[in-house]
This record gives structure tokens, C-alpha cells and sequence, in this order.
């Protein structure tokens, strides 16, 4: 059942203001109905915001807010519907906007290419229309959803007769895949790769010479660095686009979970111009020399460090999760790859060891941590570090606020524990959304498959549970994970592990507020207060008033404000065009450097 209560058959609530407004330039907003997302205040007519100080001042009925500020002028939206912007706490923004936006083309299954047949036209189709020399980047290749095979140098050869360089890259963010004409620009002697690098390697045919893949991060900057230049030529732009992208899904505020030190002026640029649509936090690669200095932004409004990113294991599409129980054996897993393990501890980056040295040495500079973890296993671990560390440092019973990510195989009782820990965790609904039919039955056995991305028993927790998208592996579309995680169905309708579901107010919770409280924004923003910033989504209809499984059909994002600007993507990009690229393509391959698998 839907939780409507606090939506439903609302009276118009007293009046919010500040007083004092005598010489604020206020403006107000009058919609159809504001869901606020204050509990104390669930529903308004009218929110009236200071232009310079870009926060609330009044939230209530038309009346009582035009009382407030008696010379502001009112904006009527007609139909609209405001809610507060909505927050995705983990993303990617430089590595998703260089891999997924133009010159770069997406090529996942939930984007349009569901098969390897879609897939192979459109390389086929887009080396027969570019440049000639034009090197040509393709992201989001699926072995298990397209069901494609290791695209090789020899397939690629064969889809490329232009003999342009071609860059392909997974979709689990673990491999890269290239022809011969890559090979031959990086200058490996007789067509065979160097040594591995520390932590990658290089697939190798049988006379040693190079296959066309390179694996993990340093194998994949290894290769993509060098040819990113001349196929992306202005990475700070390819961001742009993908804040843009997000921007259209309704999201003003998200995060950068694989900072490094060169991203620092790109996203300095893209905060500093009139139109910037998103806020960002960033945390910082705790592989980094540099990942405990102290750094901060002109506008930490706007830009900010939050915390560390750490990793515990790898993706559930390859199989290199630390988890307790083992794939199904069957022709999709097989052609996919896939390990069929259970990998148990073995499927953990880093040691047990490590990853006390790491809390032992980022703890006490007093950053929130922020751990990846996929695998039931891999949370145990994690937990176990997190007990152990904030013992040492006295901070159990604290508000730290420390976050683990992902948790498709999470059990139930260990979303109790980390509660008790005051661990907060962040789900990714698209593992189910997209993955869901084949991870019940075809992945694993229906006890764990239909159970995974326990949304239902993360929403028992009171350390506030939240929903993220995660670029590139996914398209940032919050509206699309609240219909899915409410109703409990896959992209294909079917519906697995049907206790997992949320209510309404759980999963608008899960977009907005509690990202703001993991986000530790919860005074700033994720709720239309007064004294916050005015960080609206305008939406076509009321979102308590439709069925939850035609949310994304009878309910459209209209835009954005941000600090009570309304946002125009269009000037935002025109914005950063006409900034010098080359002094941000640093960030690209920082961006490379720290991309894991999701």
C-alpha cells in the first residue's frame, strides 16, 4: 500500500516567513500545489524566495505569503506542481559527460541499442558518417543485457573499415575495448602491449601481441588517455552536458564520488557561470597522495568536499563481487563471462588490513567516508572496519554520517547493524530496474535474485535511506527509480521480490530530503523551508494524484531553479562553450583514472 496521508486532502497551512524583509527583493512563486517535503508543512499555494540571498522567506497560501512581502512580485506557474529539486548523492559527472554526451556515443540497452545487432549498426553507421582520422569513443556495451560478445580488435576491425581508431567501453566500467588503429597510435612495438600496469592488464592473443582489451582503470586510461584529445576535445563541455542531462531529469544537487585534485578547476568553471543548474560534493579517491587535504571552492554552496571514497569490491555484471552465494551456471552467464564464484573475501579490492589503514589515516581529519560495496560479504567487511574505526576514534554515537554504496546483495540484517552504527547507505535502483529479470533466475537463484536492492528494508532504517543514479552505468532519471521502487517492477513490468517495495512517501524521501541529510545539506537544502536555498523541480502534474506505475508516463519534469533562478540549460551550455577547453582536459584523465565498476 501507498502511504498518501500526508499528500492527500491537505488544507493550505499557516504561514513560514522571515521578518526583517524590508529591503529583499523577493519574488514569489504560485503553483496548482507545492509538496514541500517538511513534514511540519507538507503542502502550500505560494513560496516567495530573496533573489540575493537565493533562500526561502515565506511558504504557505497565496495570501499569507504576498502578507510576507507585500511589493514582490508573483510568477503564477498555472498547473505546475514545485517540489524540491531533486538529489542524487551518487554520480559521476566528468567521466559520464566524456563517455555518454556528444562527440561521445551512448550505446547501453536502456538508452535505445538492445541488442549487439543495435549495437554494431550504430558503430557501422557512425564510421561510415565522421571525419575521416576522427577518432570515434562508444560507451555501454552489456554482455549480459545485449548479450554482445567481447568486442575484440578483430571485431572491431571488421565494423571499422575506415580504419579510424575506435574506442569501446563496457558497460561495467571494468574493460575497454579497440582496433587496430588504437594499437598502432599508441605505439606498441610489433602490436604488442607493454607489461600490465599496476592493478590492470592487457588481453593478449597467443603470439603475444595485443586483442584489443585493456582491463581496469589503469589499463583503460592507458589506452583511452591518449586518443581522448582529439575524440573529446572539450571535456569541461561533455560535462556540462551531462549536468545538463541531469538538470532535465529534475536534479539540483548530486556528487562526484571518484574526485581527484584535476578536477578542481572544471568544476570551479562549471559552478562559476550564471546558469549553472547543479550543487556538487565531491569525495575524494582515497588512493590519492592528496585525498586528505583540505580543499575548498570560491562558493561551497555551490562546490564542496564532503568526504573519502573507498572501494570493498568490484561489479555484479562481471561477477567480481564479494558475496556469500554463486551465480547460476547457465548459456548467459557463460557468454557474459561472468565469474561464477562465490568469491567470499577473495572479490574484495583491498584487504582487511587496508582498509583499517585507510580509516586510520582519513578519520581523524574528520571527513565522512563513503565505501562502494556490492556484495554481502563485501558489507560485512565493511561494517566490521566501520565498528572497529569509530570505536578508535570515539565517534560511535555520533552524527558521522558515514555511507556505504550500491549494497544489491545486502541482507537484511545488515541494514540493522548499520543502523546501530549510524551508518547511512545509499541504494541504486537501476541494478533492479534494468537487471532485475535476468538477476532473478538467470543470475542467481530466486532467494537472492528477486531480493536484490533491498529497498524495502533499507526504508526501516532511521539513518535516512537514499536513491542514486550512477553515470555512466545509468541515466540520471529520478522519477523513473520512484515509480519502480513504489510499484517494485522491472523495466519489462514483472515484478520481483514484491516485499521489497516502498511507499510514495518513502521514495520521494529517498529523492530529496535524506539526500540532503546524507549529503549533511539537510539545513540547506532537500526541503522547501524557509531559510533554505530555493532549489525547486517543476512538474507537469501532481505526483501523489497518478498511479505509481505511470509516474513516468503522466508526470514530466519542466525545469529547474536553483537559489531561486530559474534554470536555463541552453545559456548554461552556450556559457561554458566559450570557455578555453584546454586548460580543463586534465579532468579527463583524472576522471579515467578513478573509474571502478558499479
Amino acid at each position: 500500500m501507498i502511504k498518501k496521508s500526508i499528500f492527500k486532502a491537505l488544507p493550505i497551512v499557516s504561514l513560514y516567513c522571515l521578518s526583517n524583509l524590508a529591503v529583499a527583493e523577493v519574488q514569489i512563486l504560485k503553483a496548482s500545489t507545492i509538496i514541500t517535503m517538511d513534514d511540519k508543512n507538507p503542502r502550500a499555494e505560494a513560496i516567495a524566495f530573496d533573489t540575493d540571498t537565493k533562500k526561502i522567506t515565506a511558504v504557505g497560501s497565496l495570501k499569507d505569503v504576498q502578507a510576507s512581502a507585500p511589493n514582490a512580485t508573483v510568477k503564477d506557474l498555472g498547473k505546475t506542481v514545485l517540489m524540491p529539486g531533486f538529489i542524487d548523492p551518487h554520480n559521476h559527472p566528468i567521466l559520464s559527460g566524456m563517455t555518454t554526451q556528444a562527440p561521445a556515443y551512448w550505446i547501453a540497452p536502456y538508452v535505445g541499442y538492445k541488442t549487439w545487432a543495435d549495437v554494431q549498426a550504430k558503430i557501422q553507421k557512425e564510421d561510415k558518417a565522421a571525419p575521416a582520422g576522427q577518432p570515434l569513443v562508444f560507451n555501454g556495451v552489456d554482455r549480459l543485457l545485449q548479450q554482445a560478445p567481447a568486442p575484440t580488435r578483430d571485431i572491431l576491425d571488421k565494423l571499422t573499415p575506415s580504419g579510424r581508431q575506435i574506442i569501446v567501453i563496457d558497460n561495467s566500467g571494468h574493460a575497454v575495448y579497440f582496433n587496430t588503429a588504437v594499437i598502432k597510435f599508441l605505439g606498441w612495438k610489433d602490436g604488442k602491449p607493454p607489461a600490465d600496469p599496476v592493478g590492470g592488464s592487457y588481453g593478449r592473443n597467443k603470439d603475444g601481441t595485443s586483442n584489443g582489451v585493456a582491463n581496469e582503470a589503469s589499463g583503460i586510461t592507458a589506452v583511452v588517455g591518449p586518443v581522448l584529445p582529439k575524440a573529446i576535445p572539450h571535456i569541461l563541455l561533455s560535462t556540462a552536458k551531462w549536468y545538463a542531462y541531469m538538470a532535465s531529469m529534475g536534479i539540483t544537487s548530486t556528487s562526484e564520488h571518484t574526485y581527484g585534485s584535476p578536477m578542481y578547476k572544471g568544476y570551479q568553471a562549471l559552478a562559476s557561470v550564471p546558469d549553472s543548474p547543479l550543487r556538487l560534493h565531491v569525495y575524494h579517491m582515497a588512493i590519492d597522495a592528496d585525498a586528505g587535504d583540505k580543499t575548498t571552492w570560491p562558493d561551497p554552496s555551490m562546490v564542496r568536499k564532503n568526504g573519502i571514497k573507498l572501494w570493498a569490491d568490484g561489479t555484479p555484471w562481471l561477477g567480481s563481487v564479494a558475496q556469500s552465494f554463486p551465480y547460476l551456471e547457465n548459456p548467459t552467464t557463460k557468454k557474459a563471462e561472468i565469474i561464477i564464484g562465490p568469491l567470499g573475501e577473495k572479490g574484495m579490492n583491498y584487504t582487511r588490513l587496508q582498509l583499517d589503514q585507510m580509516l586510520d589515516k582519513y578519520t581523524p581529519m574528520g571527513y565522512q567516508m563513503a565505501f562502494h560495496c556490492n556484495g554481502d560479504v563485501g558489507f560485512d567487511v565493511v561494517l566490521d572496519a566501520y565498528e572497529r574505526a569509530l570505536n578508535k576514534y570515539n565517534l560511535m554515537g555520533t552524527d558521522h554520517r558515514w555511507r556505504v554504496e550500491h549494497l544489491g546483495a545486502a541482507r537484511g540484517d545488515q541494514f540493522q547493524r548499520a543502523e546501530k552504527l549510524g551508518v547511512t547507505v545509499s541504494l541504486a535502483p537501476f541494478q533492479y530496474i534494468y537487471w532485475g529479470d535476468l538477476l532473478d533466475g538467470t543470475m542467481f537463484k530466486p532467494e537472492y535474485g528477486s531480493q536484490w536492492q533491498r529497498a524495502g528494508d533499507g526504508m526501516k532504517m532511521k539513518t535516512r535511506t537514499t536513491f542514486h543514479n550512477d553515470g555512466t552505468v545509468s541515466p540520471p532519471d529520478t522519477l523513473r527509480n520512484i515509480q519502480h521502487m513504489v510499484t517494485r517492477t522491472t523495466m519489462s513490468g514483472k515484478v520481483h521480490g514484491a516485499n521489497q517495495a516502498v511507499t510514495l512517501d518513502q521514495a520521494l524521501k529517498a529523492s530529496t530530503i535524506n539526500g540532503a541529510h546524507q549529503l549533511k545539506r539537510e539545513k540547506d537544502i532537500g526541503s522547501l523551508e524557509v531559510g533554505k536555498y530555493a532549489d525547486l523541480v517543476e512538474l507537469s502534474a501532481d505526483i501523489t494524484a497518478v498511479k505509481p506505475i505511470e509516474i513516468k508516463d503522466k508526470v514530466k519534469v519542466q525545469g529547474t531553479w536553483l537559489g531561486g533562478k530559474k534554470i536555463d540549460t541552453a545559456k548554461f551550455i552556450e556559457q561554458i562553450t566559450a570557455i578555453d577547453p584546454t586548460q580543463h582536459q586534465a579532468m579527463g584523465d583524472a576522471a579515467l583514472k578513478n573509474a571502478h565498476s558499479h
